[in-house]
This record gives structure tokens, C-alpha cells and sequence, in this order.
């Protein structure tokens, strides 16, 4: 949902050509779609999901982003121990808006939490948008989302 949100709000300001936005996962299975709950919750948003298939995240990935944006912070700290190079671009989504905490993973809850879960997402980006920015400066601007 991260990366869809990004992406819409890019959209949205004219800039998605500056940003390469990709989205993977910690511990997933390769190829499996959006959860029903996560495609629902960004389709009343009018972002489809549709197309969206579970990646793993491998040290390519982490070498060509420019900055990293995880969920929580043992996502953060195994990211780290196993890709060190990914250390200095490694952000928590929270830190967006100035503090450290974790966003819960919806997965396997009721509606409600897909809900609340993609409504902090999309205030964390609105608010923290320029800030994404500054990290991906001065290199050439893009974004993973974890």
C-alpha cells in the first residue's frame, strides 16, 4: 500500500518521471497478489492493486535505491545485518513525520486495520513527501519500499 500511495501522491504533483518506486518485502513469498482487504481499502482510494505481486528484497534491489523505506524497525534491522551497504539510506516510514515507530502490518486483520493502516501511510507521505526528497538528493532520485 506504501508504494502505491507514493506513487499516486507523485502522480498527483506531476513528478512520478523523478522517481522509480518499487515495492518488496522482508519475508514474503515471490508472486502473490495484494491481500482482497489491501486491494479494496486503495480501490476506494482509486488505486488499483490489481497487478501488484509480492517481491523479495536481494542486494540489487538495496544497491540501486537510493533510499529505503521500511515498515518497521526489525524490518530495519535485518535489512541492515544482512545488506550493510543498505545502512545510510535505511529509513522507518515514521520517521516521515519525525518520530520512530512502527506501522503494523494489516495482514490477517479485519478491514478496519487495512483502513487505519493505509490512512497513516498516505498522512506520513503527504507530510513527509519533501523529506523523501531530501534523502534521495543528490543522487538520482528513487525509492523502495519494504
Amino acid at each position: 500500500m506504501a508504494a502505491a500511495l507514493f506513487r499516486a501522491h507523485a502522480a498527483a504533483g506531476g513528478e512520478l518521471d523523478k522517481w522509480r518506486i518499487e515495492s518488496v518485502g522482508t519475508w514474503c513469498a515471490d508472486g502473490q497478489p495484494a491481500s482482497p482487504l489491501a486491494q479494496l481499502v486503495m480501490a476506494e482510494r482509486g488505486i488499483p492493486l490489481a497487478t501488484h505481486l509480492s517481491r523479495s528484497v536481494d542486494a540489487n534491489i538495496l544497491n540501486q535505491a537510493n533510499v529505503v523505506l521500511v515498515m518497521t524497525r526489525s524490518h530495519r534491522d535485518a535489512l541492515c545485518a544482512e545488506f550493510p551497504m543498505a545502512r545510510g539510506k535505511t529509513h522507518l516510514i515514521s520517521e516521515l513525520d519525525g518520530f520512530e515507530f512502527d506501522i503494523a502490518d494489516p495482514y490477517g486483520k479485519p478491514l478496519s486495520a487495512y483502513e487505519a493502516c493505509a490512512d497513516s501511510l498516505e498522512q506520513l507521505i503527504t507530510r513527509g513527501y519533501a523529506k523523501i526528497a531530501s534523502w534521495a538528493a543528490p543522487a538520482s532520485t528513487q525509492i523502495e519500499n519494504v
